[in-house]
């Protein structure tokens, strides 16, 4: 996924919201095999465990038996038919996800090669506000932020000030 270009933009704002909510001694559960980020949270500090590649739409057993305290899910919701079922069975208090926001001017991506590199949402921030809401989270902090290319033309123009991505802090609504 990340052969020819890495998101660094992307990762540095990640980190440094991940940072300003928790800290290096929580073990977090990520949503999604090892990847770039996952090894560079590691390289931080954080104790990160990975899902291994089940299809989390299907099988959230991964949610339920490992030992953890955060939950993150960076990139993964627009991949799930299913984030509903997903959010209800994280068992941590804690989570954060971030996705690349619906842009107007550019169709859902999907991969020609690769059937798990599609996204079948493309959420706009009251999209996933509303489904945290439903699945009893409450949003504390939220960021959005732009992912302009180096290459001309109209889209590229409208990247460099349209917001692509979005990331929330969340935590567990618990109803007495």
């Amino acid at each position: 996924m990340y052969e020819k270009t890495f998101p660094e933009k992307r990762f540095k704002l990640t980190l440094d919201f991940l940072n300003k909510h928790i800290n290096s001694s929580e073990t977090i559960l990520d949503l999604g095999v090892e990847n770039p980020f996952s090894k560079i949270m590691k390289q931080n500090g954080f104790q990160v465990i990975n899902t291994t590649g089940e299809d989390l739409d299907k099988d959230q057993t991964a949610l339920q038996s490992q030992q953890y305290t955060v939950t993150t899910a960076f990139e993964i919701f627009e991949h799930l038919l299913n984030p509903y079922t997903v959010l209800q069975n994280i068992k941590s208090d804690k989570l954060f996800i971030s996705i690349p926001m619906r842009l107007w001017f550019s169709p859902a991506y999907r991969s020609k090669t690769d059937m798990w590199d599609r996204h079948y949402h493309e959420f706009e921030d009251w999209q996933l506000d509303w489904l945290l809401e439903k699945t009893g989270w409450k949003i504390l902090d939220r960021q959005k932020w732009t992912n302009p290319v180096k290459k001309f033309g109209i889209r590229p123009l409208l990247r460099r000030f349209t917001n692509r991505y979005y990331i929330v802090y969340a935590e567990k609504v618990h109803n007495s």
